[in-house]
């Protein structure tokens, strides 16, 4: 793969290695400054106030000096940092760096429809963010984030089975005052945020922040060099979501908002009303064509695709993929066309059904008499060896509309007992675009609207008895959700069009508690649970636009008796592929949890703990086949999928040392992961199913120290392993020459076995009392798997991520001068990707390449 490393990037690298070398000449001088300790961290994982060492939980911590400082701007930045957790921009096929792709320690999801539900859940001031999509959120004026590590369930409830992300916002102060940086770097990058603390009343303070980041895309897509003149269609003859095309992938346009009002009068009650705001329009994320698989062999290699008497007739001369079969139409004879029984899908594309989306037939165009009509072939002519390079010509955007409000009431009680309550709503509109085949070909378009908004209520009793011995929190909490998605995919200059509306509807309700109680000074000890009912309800409309079946058995014209014979389940759209009418399923979960802990000093905390979690079960939405009646029934069944389940044990131990400059916690844990859902690809259908059950084991470690001097370092250190200890027949992945494949003792998708991180900080004085700080973030990942089946092209192989900063930071502390790097090894590796061997392509997106920035910082 080329890789290109401009001048402005090895200058950069240089001063920054440079300058984190230089330092170390200054040692014994700074060793003279007074020594810092470690600063208490305050999280409320726990539903309460305390520090993060007092939670026997695993948690990763990041305060908003330390996101600053480290050049942290969204969710999915934070994994390099995080030991056990992985965090990407985007999914396959999503087009969207605001969707989130999470997980810890093995469990999470990697997909955005809206019928999946996450695996880790992230909260943003306590409000549940229920998609994928919109999740990768911008961190504006943030005040720390908390990632817990491990099943939730009790707490924070469904959809926490892998652990959650909570984003805690900064809350109004009590006098005016004003912050602010504007950033510019690679690619024209050029960012400002500002935020206003501003007082109304002695009782009523207000803040309001604004952002903004524009940036090109890394990837240019470029005209492909054809020798002659080749007919196309234009994308915008194939139905989609919308059509934007772009002559950059990869690139950021986006502007956001939030703002707080706070009521506190000094009473026992206080009210806090916030809202935000965040709007995309960029191009989408970057995508590169891996391999182009158009050669003939069995449709989708799975034997319930191979069709005979057909056109996908293994036993005849060879069987196609969608590529093939479209290079076969346009490069075959009318006489060699009919002979494999492919006159119909050669022909012309739709159906009268669809008059509006029917195009000209592809049938012989390269073979007859007119060269005005000829196309050029899908095949390997469209590799690219740069990843930062295209041919695709397509849709390309990414637009977001994201808001929400919320409401808290915090109510005192007594003097041992608090109410809370948190209200809140939020709707989100996005429509994506693609074009996945890396051609001027509509090989692979994909596009997708989603509207989404949703509901909900949380009330939490917070108190204590017994001296502060005992601590309890009792809560309910109510949730709904509604909205629909769309998805249309053109494979193969429209050989087959899906239109795939679907609605959903969700409804649920919990109730939880949970007691820890301090025993004694040496033992303590907590019981909890939730249980938590939900029900779902579901529709899918999904269809072919194209009349595949129909043309691929020779019915034509579509005819009542055809539909029958063909499993089409509704009279009134022959070419529907869902049975008609609302599915509805109903789950319930009872999760708890139980520990004890041991404190044989006040600066140590060793814990035991057994969890539980679930993720709610639900419908597959993608269909590019209809399915067979129920020979009991005689009516299709809607594909669905079971819950998942988790079960976890975990030991740990928290601890600070030499006078609070030093803190060492570890954890290790057990989950037995049962009914795993899994993204599989079925013909050109990436489908979810529940898989099977897995075990996963793993440890991890992270360290502070204050050393001296200014010098400052942390790290972390991450192992696991999980591995299938049971797959479902259906579910099985035979091993092959392209695919690791999916069988007992296989490993999971996303779960590097080992990550190491290590970030030293040197902080010291300069001329006229303005400060110096150095720092740096070094990442070791371990190759780890992208794709369910373990696709070899797709494998993201060990990766090796250095970021780095120099901050200059003025006497009278009012501004900050930052010039900094990401990414300066220029590691590019996969985070994503999808084996569409039906289709015709295997195509996945980069990691960003080397880049700089520069960022002023003002503060009043």
């Amino acid at each position: 793969m080329k890789k290109s490393t401009p001048t402005v990037d090895r200058t950069l690298l240089s001063i920054l290695c440079g300058g984190l070398l230089a330092p170390l000449t200054l040692l014994p001088d700074a060793a003279a400054a007074a020594e810092r300790v470690l600063a208490e961290v305050i999280v409320t994982a726990q539903k309460r106030a305390e520090n993060v060492q007092d939670v026997p939980i695993a948690i990763s911590a990041f305060g908003a000096v330390e996101l600053e400082e480290r050049a942290i701007g969204d969710v999915a930045q934070l994994s390099n940092i995080a030991p056990n957790v992985t965090l990407d921009a985007g999914t396959p096929f999503s087009g969207s760096s605001s969707v989130l792709s999470a997980y810890i320690r093995g469990i999470g999801q990697n997909d955005f429809a809206f019928n999946l539900d996450p695996g880790v859940g992230v909260y943003l001031d306590g409000v549940y963010l229920a998609r994928t999509t919109g999740s990768n959120q911008d961190l504006l004026d943030v005040e720390r984030i908390e990632v817990l590590k491990g099943p939730q369930g009790t707490l924070f409830g469904r959809n926490t089975i892998g652990g959650a992300i909570s984003i805690v916002t900064r809350e109004p102060g009590e006098e005016f005052a004003f912050r602010g940086d504007i950033t510019t770097g690679s690619y024209d990058r050029f960012g400002v945020r500002a935020s206003v603390d501003l007082p109304l009343t002695d009782t009523l303070t207000s803040l309001v922040t604004v952002g903004m980041k524009n940036r090109k895309g890394y990837q240019r897509r470029i005209a492909f060099p054809a020798d002659g003149v080749f007919a196309f269609d234009s994308f915008q003859d194939f139905k989609a979501a919308g059509y934007d095309s772009a002559p950059r992938e990869g690139g950021d346009d986006m502007w956001n908002a939030r703002a707080k009002v706070r009521w506190d009068a000094g009473g026992p009650a206080a009210f806090t009303l916030s809202a935000d705001y965040t709007d995309i329009d960029q191009s989408a994320i970057a995508n590169s064509v891996l391999a182009i698989t158009p050669v003939p062999g069995p449709f989708a290699g799975a034997p319930q695709d191979n069709l005979p008497g057909t056109a996908f007739d293994p036993t005849a001369s060879s069987g196609w993929l969608f590529a093939g079969l479209y290079n076969f139409c346009i490069g075959s004879t009318p006489a060699e066309i009919a002979a494999r029984n492919a006159t119909n899908l050669c022909g012309p594309r739709g159906t009268p059904l669809n008059p509006q989306w029917m195009l000209a037939p592809l049938a012989s165009v390269n073979v007859d008499d007119d060269p005005f009509n000829d196309r050029l072939p899908y095949d390997a002519r469209f590799l690219l060896d740069d990843p930062d390079l295209s041919y695709a010509d397509g849709n390309s955007f990414s637009k977001l509309e994201n808001w929400g409000v919320a409401g808290v009431l915090d109510v005192d009680l007594s003097n041992t007992m608090s109410l809370k309550s948190i209200s809140a709503y939020r709707q989100m509109d996005w429509s994506v675009g693609m074009d996945l085949d890396g051609s001027p070909l509509a090989m692979l378009h994909t596009s997708f609207n989603m509207y989404q908004k949703q509901w909900s209520q949380e009330l939490q009793l917070v108190g204590n008895a017994l001296g502060e011995r005992l601590q309890y929190v009792v809560g309910v909490y109510y949730f709904k959700e509604s909205g629909n998605l769309n998805d249309f995919v053109t494979f193969s200059e429209g050989l087959l069009q899906i239109d795939g509306p679907n609605d959903l509807w969700t409804e649920n309700y919990a109730g939880f508690t949970q007691i820890d109680w301090r025993i004694t000074e040496l033992v303590g000890i907590t019981l909890g649970g939730r249980y938590t009912r939900e029900k779902k309800r579901f529709e899918g409309f999904q269809s072919d636009l194209q009349g595949h079946n129909y043309k691929l058995f020779n019915c034509l014209p579509v005819s009542e008796p055809c539909r029958t014979a063909l499993d089409f389940p509704d009279p009134d759209n022959p070419l529907r592929y869902y049975v008609p009418g609302e599915q509805e399923k109903t789950f319930s979960n009872f999760s708890p949890r139980l520990g004890v802990q041991l404190h044989p000093s006040p600066d140590m905390m060793a814990y035991a703990s057994y969890s539980e979690g679930y993720k709610t079960g639900g419908w597959t939405t993608r269909l590019s086949n209809p399915l067979p009646p129920d020979p009991e029934t005689g009516v299709a069944p809607a594909p669905d999928f079971d819950e998942e389940t988790a079960e976890s044990w975990e030991v740990g131990v928290k601890s600070q040392w030499l006078a609070n400059r030093v803190q060492v916690n570890a954890a290790m844990f057990k989950t037995d992961y049962n009914g795993i859902q899994l993204n599989f690809q079925q013909g050109v259908s990436p489908t979810i199913q529940n898989a099977g059950d897995a075990r996963i084991e793993g440890a991890e470690i992270e360290v502070l120290a204050e050393l001296g001097g200014g010098f400052s370092l942390t790290g972390s250190w991450g192992y696991i392993d999980a591995k299938y200890t049971s797959v479902l027949p259906e579910a099985v992945v035979a091993p092959s020459p392209f695919q690791a494949g999916v069988f007992v003792g296989a490993v999971l998708p996303k779960t590097p076995r080992n990550k190491f991180n290590v970030s030293p900080r040197f902080e010291f004085p300069v001329s006229n009392g303005a400060t110096l700080v150095l720092l740096a973030d070094y990442t070791r990942t371990s190759r780890m798997r992208n794709d369910t089946e373990g696709t070899f092209l797709l494998e993201r192989p060990a990766t090796d991520q250095l970021n780095a900063g120099i901050i200059y930071r003025s006497a009278n502390g009012h501004w900050d001068l930052t010039l900094g790097g990401t990414n300066l090894t220029d590691d590019r590796y996969l985070i994503t990707g999808q084996a569409q061997i039906a289709g015709g392509q295997i195509y996945g997106t980069y990691n960003r390449p080397r880049e700089w920035y520069l960022m002023l910082q003002v503060r009043q």
